[in-house]
C-alpha cells in the first residue's frame, strides 16, 4: 500500500476511513467544487473495504456506523454530501442537526428529507403501511418550519443542503386535479421561511411538468428528479421541468432511488449487502452525468445522492457516476473551470 492510499485519519470511536486508491482520490480533485455527490445515509456494513476500514480484521456493526461513521464517510474524496434519511420517520434537534455538521469539513453538504408526517395526506398503520386516516399536519407550514426547517437550518448551518419534501404517491383523489394539487404544493412552499433551498420530489408521474416546475420557481423551490421504478426516467424529467434548457439557472437536486422495475424489498434483498454492483443503469448514469455537467458549467449548484437500491451498491454508483462526470463532453457554454 504507498502511503497515499493509507487511511487519512482513524476515528476515535473505532470508524476508519477505508484506503482510498490514488485514482480516485485524483478523480475527486477532478470534480468541479459545485458538484456534490454522496450516498443515501452511511450505516451499511457491507461497505467495508469500500468506504470503512475493516477494525481488527471485521466489519463495523450498523449500530457503531449509524453513530460514529460520518466522519469516516465524509474523508472519502468523492463523497461531499449524504441524504439524511431518518427525518424522513421522526424529526430531529437542533443539537442532533449540530452533531452531525461537526463530523463533516467546511465544503460537505446535508440533503435532508422532511418528516412524512408533512408530506404524506394520510397517517398510515404501523408495519402494513395502509391508510389509517387523514394526516391533520399534511402541508402544514407552521409544523413543518416548528419541526423540521428551524432545527435543520439552525443546526446544520452553512452545511445545509436540499431540504427535501419528497411526496408519496398521493392517490387518485388528490392526483385527478393535478392544478389544484400543484397549487396546493406551491402555496405551502411559499409560507416556508425564505432562505434554504428547498426541493419538493414526487412519485406521481402526473406532476412531472413544466407548470409544476413554474409553480415551485415561484415558490421559492425546485424541482428534486426522482430517479425511481415509479417515475419517468431522468432525461424526461429533466426535459418536462425545464431542467436541461440553457436558460435554466436552478440548482440541480437528484435522488437516485431504485433501479426501475423494482421495488425496495426486493432489491434489498437480492442487492444485499451492497458491496458490488448488481443491475447497472447505464442509461440514469449517463444522463445525470450530462446533467450535472452542465450545470455545474452555468455555475449552478448540484447535488446527487444515490441509494443501494439503485444499482446494487451506493459507494461504487457514486464511483461511476463521477467517472461518467468527468468523461461526459464539454457542453457548449462549459467554462474551463470544469474542465
Amino acid at each position: 500500500m504507498s502511503p497515499s492510499q493509507l487511511p487519512l485519519f482513524a476515528d476515535a470511536d473505532g470508524v476508519d476511513p477505508a484506503p482510498v486508491p490514488d485514482a480516485v482520490r485524483r478523480l475527486g480533485e477532478s470534480l468541479p467544487d459545485r458538484i456534490h455527490l454522496g450516498t443515501s445515509s452511511w450505516s451499511f456494513p457491507g461497505w467495508t473495504g469500500l468506504v470503512y476500514a475493516a477494525g481488527n480484521g471485521k466489519p463495523a456493526t450498523e449500530q457503531m456506523l449509524a453513530r460514529h461513521g460520518l466522519a469516516a464517510y465524509a474523508k472519502h474524496p468523492l463523497f461531499r454530501t449524504v441524504s439524511l434519511d431518518r427525518t424522513f420517520y421522526a424529526p430531529l434537534s437542533r443539537d442532533e442537526f449540530a452533531r452531525y455538521a461537526a463530523q463533516v469539513p467546511a465544503g460537505f453538504r446535508f440533503v435532508v428529507k422532511a418528516p412524512a408526517a408533512i408530506t404524506d395526506p394520510v397517517v398510515r398503520k404501523p408495519g402494513s403501511g395502509e391508510a389509517a386516516r387523514d394526516n391533520p399536519t399534511f402541508l402544514d407550514a407552521a409544523a413543518a418550519t416548528a419541526a423540521f426547517v428551524q432545527p435543520a437550518v439552525a443546526g446544520l448551518g452553512a452545511k445545509a443542503g436540499p431540504l427535501v419534501f419528497q411526496f408519496p404517491p398521493l392517490g387518485r383523489r388528490l392526483v385527478a386535479d393535478a392544478p389544484r394539487l400543484i397549487a396546493r404544493i406551491a402555496a405551502f412552499m411559499t409560507v416556508l421561511p425564505r432562505g434554504p433551498l428547498y426541493a419538493v420530489e414526487v412519485r406521481d408521474p402526473e406532476l412531472v411538468s413544466a407548470s409544476f416546475a413554474a409553480a415551485l420557481a415561484d415558490a421559492g423551490a425546485v424541482p428534486c428528479l426522482a430517479v425511481h421504478a415509479r417515475m419517468p426516467p431522468a432525461a424526461e424529467q429533466a426535459l418536462a421541468f425545464g431542467i436541461d434548457a440553457a436558460a435554466c439557472r436552478m440548482p440541480l437536486v437528484v435522488r437516485w432511488n431504485l433501479h426501475a422495475g423494482r421495488d425496495y424489498e426486493g432489491a434489498k434483498a437480492d442487492y444485499f449487502p451492497f458491496n458490488r454492483l448488481i443491475e447497472e443503469d447505464a442509461a440514469s448514469r449517463h444522463a445525470l452525468a450530462r446533467l450535472a455537467r452542465a450545470a455545474a458549467a452555468a455555475d449552478r449548484d448540484v447535488f446527487i445522492t444515490i441509494n443501494n437500491k439503485a444499482e446494487g451498491s451506493a459507494p461504487l454508483s457514486v464511483l461511476g457516476l463521477a467517472e461518467a462526470i468527468r468523461d461526459a463532453p464539454r457542453p457548449a457554454t462549459a467554462n474551463r473551470a470544469v474542465d
